[in-house]
């Protein structure tokens, strides 16, 4: 298992990042806060794959959650990476010798998303910025005030706030398991919930990013928490919602489902196959004006759902 770490690539020169672009964008930049070898993040890789984009991983080489924005200059290993996928005293940055696109960074979240930016991006994607960073699927849901202490959504903040779109996913079911078990369990619950919400990230993805002109406005990102498998096991039981961070009765939102006030994502999640799409600032993490919103809305609008 040892012998496929392998060190990190040389620095590469920085270069400038933009919000739009003319051409295919499938290059990404996938993240978690959950570790490098968990079994959603690699779920979620595999999909992105299969789907047609270029992808590559930079996750924390530990479980990182409930980090938040915390930062600090990646180390040198003082035990093995978790689940033992690279030995005590492994480089700070390293990868899957057998597939150098899976990297690991011993630090934060918000560290390990922003090596994929500066610097696996320019390498894997000759020499251009990632069209788009997606963090997730956590371990849990990530909903209202919760959203600040979130290694997931730091990750997204952090990508936003660096020029580049994204999205942090969060999911109610599953377990902090190894990828193997991906392949060793494949009918587990863990197994199936992590392919459904890898497929439905896809969907998100895809329908964002899929219209000509900015993906998100700068500084924006968004929040989209999955309810539970257990009543929803297909990709198709699934409904998007537009939502928000925090209740406010005295807020304006835009104009959705007949009403100016969207509602709460932890509300949305728990009324069945629903999920909560919440659109925020990264700098401060809180709820964007109704101006924003509807920004998101035009974007996505043809996946929304309205609830019952």
């Amino acid at each position: 298992m040892f012998s496929n770490i392998a060190f990190p690539v040389t620095l590469l020169a920085l270069f400038g990042f933009q919000t739009s672009w003319a051409t295919t964008r499938n290059k990404v930049v996938l993240t978690n806060d959950d570790g490098w070898a968990v079994a959603s993040v690699r779920a979620q890789n595999d999909a992105l794959k299969k789907a047609g984009y270029d992808v590559v991983l930079s996750c924390p080489a530990e479980n990182e959650s409930g980090t938040g924005s915390s930062s600090a200059p990646p180390t040198i290993l003082l035990i093995p990476c978790e689940f033992d996928t690279c030995p005590i005293f492994s480089p700070a940055e390293g990868f899957n010798a057998s597939d150098p696109r899976l990297n690991y960074v011993n630090s934060f979240p918000v560290d390990s998303v922003r090596f994929g930016i500066q610097t696996l991006a320019p390498q894997f994607f000759d020499g251009s910025a990632p069209d788009f960073v997606v963090s997730g699927p956590n371990v849990g849901n990530n909903l209202g005030p919760v959203i600040l202490n979130s290694g997931t959504v730091g990750a997204a903040c952090e990508a936003a706030l660096e020029g580049i779109p994204s999205v942090a996913f969060s999911a109610n079911t599953g377990s902090q398991i190894s990828y193997t078990t991906l392949e060793s369990d494949p009918n587990s619950t863990n197994t199936l919930a992590a392919l459904t919400y890898a497929q439905l990230s896809v969907k998100f993805v895809q329908a964002l990013t899929s219209a000509k002109g900015t993906i998100l406005p700068p500084g924006i990102s968004v929040n989209v928490n999955y309810p539970s498998t257990s009543k929803c096991p297909e990709p198709s039981d699934f409904s998007f919602i537009l939502s928000r961070i925090n209740a406010d009765e005295d807020a304006t939102d835009v104009e959705r489902c007949g009403t100016t006030h969207l509602p709460a994502e932890a509300d949305v999640v728990t009324q069945g196959c629903f999920v909560s799409v919440s659109v925020f600032n990264a700098s401060t993490k809180a709820d964007v004006g109704a101006d924003t919103q509807a920004f998101v809305l035009d974007r996505i609008g043809g996946i929304l759902s309205c609830l019952p």
